[in-house]
């Protein structure tokens, strides 16, 4: 069991998935939120959380004040304690229903269409650091100019590539295992740079080939 911190849902009870799933901590949660409300970042913000788990991140900031909250979550059951905790959080803060998508999150990030401003990505610790930056370029197309990316994985695994998807760190927190990435996306002069960067790479091999 958990709850919502703060907000206009603050304290309504949230259930967690009995498997499956790996709830951020409440000490974390208060902490990120504490930041993230210090930068003006939740408010009248299009919230996506991937993996969502319990949906505590969404909700929370929903309870916050953001506009809109899309949980994503590929899990069965998971998926149905979301729905709960979804009108729950709905009916404590009288507030809209987060939306619920049953989804493998790629495939979701493929057919969705963006803008948001905020992204909770908390994929399994057994999600290989290739898929956790394929998840990445495909959420990129997604984002606002100013949107926030928190990533949340454990501490000894390898940060994600942040650069091939366009974006740029510019925090990060350990939480004894836990780390904390937050990234925004490039300027577009700087994505298109990181782009050319990349097709002169993947063209190397073939032109010290030909030159041989």
């Amino acid at each position: 069991m958990t709850r919502i911190i703060a907000g206009r849902a603050g304290g309504a009870r949230l259930d967690v998935p009995s498997a499956g799933t790996r709830p951020t901590s409440d000490r974390v949660r208060e902490s990120l939120f504490g930041s993230l409300d210090s930068a003006d970042a939740i408010d009248g913000a299009r919230v996506l959380d991937l993996y969502a788990g319990s949906g505590a991140l969404g909700l929370e900031s929903l309870s916050r004040g953001a506009q809109s909250v899309e949980l994503v979550e590929q899990n069965r059951a998971a998926a149905a304690v979301i729905r709960r905790n979804a009108a729950t959080v709905a009916r404590a803060g009288d507030l809209p229903a987060a939306r619920v998508h049953e989804s493998a999150v790629r495939p979701y990030l493929l057919r969705a269409t963006g803008a948001f401003d905020l992204v909770f990505t908390d994929p399994p610790y057994d999600l290989g650091d290739e898929a956790m930056n394929e998840d990445l370029k495909a959420l990129a197309p997604l984002l606002s100019a100013q949107a926030v990316v928190v990533i949340e994985r454990a501490k000894r695994s390898a940060a994600p590539d942040l650069a091939a998807a366009g974006l740029e760190l510019f925090r990060e927190k350990n939480y004894g295992d836990t780390t904390l990435w937050w990234a925004s996306p490039l300027p577009a002069q700087d994505a298109a740079a990181v782009d050319d960067e990349a097709a002169r790479a993947a063209a190397q091999p073939e032109t010290e080939s030909q030159s041989r």
